[in-house]
């Protein structure tokens, strides 16, 4: 017997968007990657990004692709946008968008997420790939990925956006 697919179509959309929206996994639509030790590298110009954020510059980059890094310890719940090259430490875990989905539509679906009620641990807050890929969340076409995803990348860029800091 086929699973039941689940859709819904949101009350807003963008003009000329109609197909229903379909209940994914994360799995479905990301690839979950590691990031790995970084002491064995020379200086260099690649940015290196824990979960805080940035810390240095590396020789050699983990991933050339666009991605999402989300923690994998300590800080869970502040996902960020990196930008290729780049090297992710092994607390920090990169998700490419795999093909036909969009990275910032991917990213704003991370700010959405209640990534501490996802917790493996009862001291620092962990996550597991297998946790993340299991997420189920509502995704449109790629096409409205795209036009949704342009417009929060305009909306994170804009100079008002970050001097009013609608999103902390």
């Amino acid at each position: 017997m086929q699973d039941k697919v689940q859709k819904m179509s949101p009350e807003i959309r963008f003009k000329g968007y109609t197909d229903a929206w379909v209940l994914r996994k994360l799995g479905d639509i990301i690839n979950v990657n590691s990031g790995r030790d970084y002491k064995h590298l020379n200086k260099g110009d690649i940015p290196v990004y824990g979960t805080g954020g940035y810390m240095l510059s590396v020789d050699k980059f983990l991933s050339d692709k666009n991605a999402v890094g989300i923690g994998r310890k300590g800080t869970i719940n502040k996902p960020y946008v990196l930008y290729a090259p780049f090297w992710t430490v092994d607390t920090l875990f990169y998700t490419i968008p795999k093909t036909e989905n969009d990275l910032f539509f991917i990213s704003d679906i991370f700010q959405k997420i209640n990534w501490l009620s996802k917790a493996e641990s009862t001291g620092v807050p962990s996550l597991s790939k297998k946790t993340i890929n299991n997420i189920k969340v509502y995704v449109p076409t790629f096409k409205e990925q795209q036009a949704i995803g342009l417009l929060l990348k305009k909306l994170t860029t804009s100079s008002l956006f970050n001097s009013v800091r609608l999103i902390p």
